[in-house]
This record gives C-alpha cells, structure tokens and sequence, in this order.
C-alpha cells in the first residue's frame, strides 16, 4: 500500500490536536506535530532544540528553514514509511512548497487536507477556556490570541489556496460540537 500523507488544518483552537490522535490511528500513520517536535528537541538538548531555544529566547519566530529541516529528519524515521499525519505544519505557503518538494524526492505526494472549520468567536472563547484549564499563558492573552488568529488567516490559511490549486483534495469539517462528531464527520469525508 503507498504511503498516506494527510495534513490537519485549522485556525489555533480549532481541535487540530484533539481530532489529530483519532485521525492518526483512523489512518494507520504517525501524527507528526511540530509544536511536539520542537518541545522533545528542546528537552532533549538536541543541536536543532539549542537553535530554537536561542531563538525563542530571543523572542523570535523559528525560521522556516529550522521547521522544514526538523520535518523532513522526521519523515525519515522508520514509523513514517507508511505516511504522516502532519499537524502545525505547513504554516505557510513557502513550506508548504517544501513539503510537496520533499515528498516527490520519494515519488509521493499530499493525500488529502483535513480543515477544522470554527468561527472566530468559538475559537476566542475556547482559547480562553484551554487558558483557564491547561494554565496556557499564550491563550490567556487575548491580544496573543487575536494575533494568532490574524497570523493564521494571512500566513496558513492560503496554503490551502495553494493546494486547492495543485489538485489536493480538501475536506472542510464542520469543528463545532462535542469531539466523537467532529471525529466521526472527518471519518465520512475521507471516506473510511
């Protein structure tokens, strides 16, 4: 069976992370999330984690040549021979160029796109609540949260312009309600 290459998308608070895990078994790959990959390169002291805390000490976004060389060590790993989930990447229309540069190396290519579709106002009030629940001190802020959410409307959202574009198909999934419909809706679309 050839590799399955499927990415989750949507705006922060959207549920990326909570349906990703579902997604990912449902699929039979590795969920590969970035935020995760950076906190495991950070805890680990690696050469690639020393970077991004430098950065991060700096108050500096990772640069998209960090992220995309953080990617493509992961998609080398023995687990992803089969495809990945990827979740937080790409976030912009340059990586999202990568990707598709990194896959063909190996003859694949994007499978499909998930998109959680939330409106703003549900997206405010759970960022607020993760804020209140998890301790996050980036979802408390409500102008953190706000620039989240502009970011992600100007710099990842026309990545999915881009793919739409290519052929890619995109499933757009209604990400309101309890977590078991918003995972059985992804289900249907991509036809399990």
């Amino acid at each position: 069976m050839a590799p399955s290459y499927f990415l989750i998308f949507g705006p922060p608070g959207a549920g990326k992370g909570t349906q990703a895990t579902a997604l990912a078994a449902l699929l039979e790959v590795p969920h590969v999330s970035t935020g995760d990959m950076f906190r495991a390169h950070l805890k680990q002291g690696t050469p690639l984690g020393l970077e991004v805390q430098a950065l991060l000490a700096a108050g500096t976004l990772v640069p998209d040549d960090v992220t995309n060389r953080m990617v493509e060590e992961r998609l080398k790993e023995d687990d992803a021979a089969v495809g990945a989930l990827l979740d937080g990447f790409p976030r912009n229309v340059p990586q999202s160029k990568f990707l598709d540069a990194l896959l063909a190396r190996d003859g694949q290519s994007l499978t499909g796109i998930v998109v959680l579709d939330v409106d703003e106002d549900e997206l405010r009030r759970r960022l607020a609540k993760r804020a209140a629940d998890q301790g996050r001190p980036d979802d408390a802020d409500p102008a953190v949260i706000e620039d989240r959410i502009t970011t992600y409307r100007e710099q990842s959202e026309p990545c999915l312009g881009y793919y739409e574009g290519i052929g890619v198909p995109i499933h757009r999934i209604d990400g309101i309600g309890a977590p078991a419909d918003v995972e059985a809706r992804i289900a249907a679309a991509i036809g399990s």
